[in-house]
């Protein structure tokens, strides 16, 4: 999600043309319960526009990726309009984040990002590999586990595992066309890009 003068667009198709992002929820919403946001302001500049939030929340679960460095930030976000409020590694700066994060709320949700093989962590004090970070955010009480490979393959053996201990949605480069292998690693769910949708003939829409 990103700024104009008009409104907030979404600039998710290969060509680099805007989409309005109240359009795009109007479809979303005949078809999907859930939206996930990354909000590029947030990410990139620390300045999520929370003034959209609560309107495009209205027909929509939205898990909501601003940027979130710290656990006191999760506030803002959920009270105008997301569901869940993620923490990313990529993001947060340092792991003692995420309990507090907790203690304020406990609708977060927790993404690992892969990118290049490896995990993009910001902080130093995260748990080590990503099954250690799952087993440190599950022991804080965190139920919504996110994996996300950006740019690489999806590695299903270790989706596979992380399902087998609790709750896990697939990030990052799935596409729709992964589903039989998503419902054959256990994982609860996943999202994909809107560029897929985008790209379907207006009959299928």
């Amino acid at each position: 999600m990103l700024p104009s003068p008009t409104g907030p667009v979404a600039a998710l198709q290969a060509n680099g043309r805007a989409v309005d992002l109240f359009e795009l929820v109007d479809r979303l919403e005949k078809r999907y319960s859930g939206l996930y946001v990354a909000d590029l302001e947030g990410i990139d500049h620390g300045d999520p526009q929370l003034d959209y939030l609560q309107e495009i929340g209205r027909d929509l679960e939205l898990w909501v990726d601003a940027g979130i460095r710290t656990g006191e930030q999760v506030i803002d976000i959920l009270v105008n309009g997301a569901r869940y409020a993620i923490l990313s590694t990529s993001h947060l700066a340092k792991f003692e984040e995420v309990e507090a994060a907790w203690r304020l709320s406990p609708e977060i949700a927790v993404e690992v990002d892969w990118r290049d093989a490896h995990l993009d962590v910001r902080g130093k004090d995260w748990p080590e590999g990503v099954e250690g970070i799952a087993h440190a955010v599950r022991g804080i009480g965190v139920s919504r586990f996110i994996v996300s490979h950006h740019g690489d393959p999806i590695d299903w053996s270790v989706v596979r595992q992380l399902a087998a201990g609790g709750p896990v949605w697939v990030g990052g480069s799935f596409e729709s066309s992964d589903r039989s292998q998503l419902q054959g690693s256990g994982a609860t769910g996943a999202f994909f890009h809107l560029n897929e949708m985008l790209a379907e003939p207006d009959g299928d829409r």
